[in-house]
């Protein structure tokens, strides 16, 4: 892991050292080197190349030669595309995590085992067998220091690519006879490989092969599982397995039970469910992840390794760097970055955590508020629009809203949480005289914005694909990374000397394609390829032109490069990950990649295929897993069971529903990957809400934030221990600090539910749909309904900053500390309040409807009248106090605690 800055603020050496060692203790990789390194490295590359193939050429598998014709070499089905992503997968999850460190309880009791022979028997033959079976043990299955890769590693690797082998050769069967007669039915071992025949003794022979490939492919998936992210939630899925199996078991005499009970199922049946249909570890995630979520996790990392992350985290700094409480707001904003590209609360902690939590605790906050607002901060990056995390892309095809709707809704609350934030840094800031760093340690805004504003254009780019373009996601980010890597290129090509020839050959190849089309119809590279001509205007040929200017710039820009390798680019600021790969290069080779720039632009896209295979093995092993849970629940009928169940435990109340939704996003999110609580929750929770006239856009997205608590709730809350390590502070305090900080995620998504306007989309029968102009032209519809609510919770949020620091302009009294809470949930949630109290009435026996429009108006009205007054009492009494002398008073009695604590 490494930490990147520019010139301006250089990393605390004792924060990125803690850094390191942060990552290391949660990160369980290995740390490989020579050979298998390389065959990691290579491995994800394929990866990375084959999901590039497909967003830019889909499933067929050809290429043309000019002048030689067309040459297929495959053309595969949606099953069978999604098999070899998950083998990819699997390869590099078991190429990565060791399976045993030798810690565990069979592990432990083998190592023991000579000792325990040799105290009993001496040096015996009974010895020197223990030893060396606990020798054969260890070389075969035990990773100790987590280097080395082991042979069974390499058997499960084999093995990973027999149950895609036969997807890819046996299609036919799959479709033809396994999907009519089942897995019964399907071929034997030697019926599919005639010359292994031999082999078909004992099981082999009671089996057909296409389920011995399906047990394989769930085996696999959960020791993938295990390894990549844990025994929690292979256990999870395991019980969901054996449930499937087992659960028509269940005493049907009993009410809960009687509830779960099932009927019974065959191995076959099951096996056949989860691995052969789109139900199961193949289904719905695993098919968004192929054309969705891997192509995104890489754009994300070509503009992580591109050097746009310290680019970022730099003017964060400069914007905000000399304010009260600057460190901290530069937290807020640089997290915000960093989270939208890494899409991880953890990492995105640990990155930048390394940076901002040491000059936070510099400038006066304590070690537990540094790391509780890096840690809140960084979880939300996964909400901030236009990259955000993996779920969002779930939400996609889950909902069936397209892609550019869910960026538009998910904006103002991704804006309302971070406003939250930075008002709480601000009021802690004030409270204990906290101001900010000096316009000399921080680069100057105009400079940095010069040398480095082209990395605003992959943002712009991808906005527009999406939002004005509408192109699919999958295209969006497809276009997005091949004009990021034409961008680079230029950068790495240009400087003062070649500047002029490099701009001028790129508008002459412009202009060569352009005239192409309106004399030729088509473009130079068409031509090449025998493309059908078309007829261009002008203006058409302008057009179509410009979407091959990334092609025609990034050919250009390598020509430049390949023809001056070593010349200056004094623009190139890559990630630090990419130079020190080269510089690995080069020092096991007589190469010289690192000080060529065009060894660095090489180096730069093939660490960031690397880098986002990395981080992608460990979304596509998740939704892999997370794809048996619904898969048992369609098979055995468990949906309706659960929701009848769920509407009957909150008694048809809508605010206890969402209460017990929110409850189980948080603690079902607690150690799990947010993708894999987001579709278990959506697949239980789901189909409940949208029948209380819910949109169901604003179901999922609750169900996103409720989630993203779990990385700060205590127990668990493994994004404040990544920020409580590198700020050496109590991680329990850090924890609670970070739940508080963090309490807007709750706030905010319940002021969407009831109030969708706040989402910029209208509900009509339980439809929503993003705000149109007539939308906004029917005031009587838009100021009540979208402005009111928007306003109402901004304030909202404000409020419950105030409450939460317990400051303004002088310390909140606990009275009004609940009073600002109480104008909290009136101002975002009044339905939170109207609703109950309808109820309340009910049960007296008076029959009144409290929640309409009109009286959540009036409910906000009188939030925002405690609010006022509130701020303004505090605001008086604070006239006669000497802040200077009372923030100092605090600091110092803080800095002594926390000595004392220490």
């Amino acid at each position: 892991m490494t930490t990147n800055t520019s010139d301006g603020i250089e990393p605390d050496a004792e924060g990125t050292e803690a850094a390191d060692q942060v990552f290391e203790e949660i990160d369980n990789r290995r740390s490989l080197t020579g050979v298998p390194l390389v065959a990691v490295a290579a491995v994800g590359i394929l990866f990375s190349a084959f999901q590039l193939w497909l967003g830019a050429r889909g499933f067929v598998f050809e290429f043309t030669i000019p002048g030689f014709g067309t040459v297929r070499l495959a053309s595969l089905a949606s099953l069978q595309i999604r098999a070899i992503h998950v083998n990819f997968a699997l390869v590099m999850a078991f190429l990565l995590f060791p399976g045993s460190t030798g810690s565990g309880a069979i592990t432990r009791r083998i190592g023991a085992l000579p000792a325990l022979v040799r105290e009993r028997a001496g040096d015996s033959a009974a010895t020197r067998v223990a030893e060396a079976v606990r020798g054969a043990v260890w070389w075969g299955f035990v990773d100790e220091e987590s280097t080395r890769i082991t042979p069974s590693d390499l058997a499960l690797i084999l093995l990973s690519t027999f149950p895609t082998a036969y997807y890819v050769t046996q299609y036919d069967e799959i479709t033809d006879i396994i999907r009519v007669r089942g897995l019964n039915g399907a071929g034997t071992l030697g019926e599919i490989v005639p010359w292994l025949s031999f082999a078909e003794v004992g099981f082999l022979t009671e089996y057909s092969f296409a389920y011995l490939m399906g047990v394989l492919a769930i085996l696999l998936v959960l020791e993938a599982t295990r390894r990549a992210l844990g025994l929690l939630l292979t256990l999870l899925v395991s019980l969901f397995l054996l449930y499937a199996k087992y659960g028509y078991l269940l005493p049907r005499d009993l009410p809960v039970a009687r509830t779960f009970a099932t009927s019974q199922l065959r191995w076959n049946q099951i096996v056949q469910n989860l691995w052969y249909t789109v139900e199961g570890i193949l289904g719905v995630p695993v098919g968004v992840s192929v054309r969705f979520i891997y192509i995104f996790i890489l754009f994300g990392a070509f503009l992580e390794m591109s050097g746009a992350g310290k680019w970022f985290i730099d003017l964060a700094y400069s914007i905000t760097g000399t304010r009260k409480g600057g460190p901290a707001k530069a937290s807020v904003v640089a997290s915000g970055f960093m989270g939208m590209l890494s899409g991880s609360s953890v990492a995105n902690t640990v990155t930048t955590g390394a940076l901002t939590i040491p000059l936070m605790k510099r400038s006066g906050y304590s070690p537990e508020f540094s790391g509780a607002v890096e840690s809140s901060v960084s979880s939300g990056g996964q909400i901030l629009p236009p990259v955000m995390g993996a779920a969002a892309f779930l939400i996609v095809e889950y909902t069936g809203t397209p892609f550019r709707d869910v960026v538009i809704a998910a904006t103002l609350p991704a804006i309302a949480f971070f406003f939250g934030m930075w008002v709480m840094v601000h009021f802690e800031a004030a409270k204990y005289g906290i101001g900010g760093l000096d316009r000399d340690q921080l680069l100057d805004i105009g400079p940095h914005m010069r040398r480095g504003w082209f990395y605003l254009v992959p943002l712009g780019l991808l906005l527009y694909y999406l939002v004005i373009a509408r192109l699919s996601v999958g295209r969006a980010g497809w276009l997005t990374i091949i004009a990021t890597v034409a961008l680079i290129a230029m950068v790495a090509a240009y400087n003062e000397r070649t500047g002029p020839y490099l701009v001028g050959s790129i508008l002459a190849g412009y202009a060569l394609f352009v005239v192409s089309l309106v004399s030729l119809g088509v473009t130079p590279i068409g031509l090449a390829y025998g493309a059908e001509a078309a007829e261009y205007g002008a203006v058409g040929a302008l057009s179509e032109a410009a979407t091959s200017l990334p092609t025609i710039i990034a050919a250009i820009s390598v020509v430049f490069l390949l023809a001056d390798p070593r010349g200056d680019a004094p623009l190139l600021d890559l990630d630090d990950g990419v130079v020190d790969a080269a510089a690995w290069f080069d020092e096991r080779t007589d190469f010289d990649i690192a000080s060529s720039r065009a060894g660095q632009f090489g180096s730069f896209v093939l660490k960031a295929m690397e880098s986002g295979a990395k981080t992608a093995t460990i979304v596509v092993v998740a939704v892999a897993a997370a794809g048996i849970i619904p898969g048992v629940i369609g098979i055995t009928g468990l949906g309706g069971s659960l929701r009848a169940l769920i509407i009957s435990v909150s008694g048809g109340s809508l605010v206890l529903l969402l209460i017990l939704a929110g409850l189980a996003a948080v603690i079902v999110g607690m150690g799990m990957p947010t993708t894999v609580m987001y579709i278990i929750i959506v697949v239980l929770l789901g189909p409940v809400l949208p029948e209380f006239g819910i949109a169901i856009l604003a179901v999922h997205l609750f169900v996103l934030y409720l989630g993203l608590m779990a990385d700060v709730t205590p127990p668990v809350m493994v994004a404040a221990y990544a920020a409580a390590g590198i700020a050496k502070s109590d991680p329990f305090d850090t924890g609670k600090q970070a739940f508080l900080l963090s309490l807007n995620k709750i706030l905010v998504p319940f002021a969407f539910v009831f109030s969708p306007g706040i989402l910029l989309i209208r509900t009509t029968d339980g439809q929503g749909s993003v705000l149109t102009g007539a939308d906004f032209a029917d005031l009587g519809f838009f100021l009540p309904e979208v402005v009111a609510p928007i306003v109402a919770v901004f304030a909202g949020v404000y409020a419950l900053g105030v409450a939460i620091i317990g400051y303004y302009h002088t310390d909140v009294r606990s009275g009004s500390r609940v009073s600002l809470i109480a104008a909290a949930v009136l101002l975002s949630v009044p339905g939170m309040v109207l609703l109950p109290a309808s109820a309340a009435f009910g049960i007296v026996g008076v029959d009144v409807a409290l929640y309409s429009v009109t009286n959540e108006l009036v409910a906000r009205g009188v939030g925002a009248a405690i609010l006022v007054v509130g701020l303004v009492r505090n605001r008086r009494r604070a006239g006669g106090d000497d802040y200077e002398e009372e923030a100092s008073n605090r600091r110092g009695q803080r800095d002594s605690s926390t000595a004392t604590t220490r």
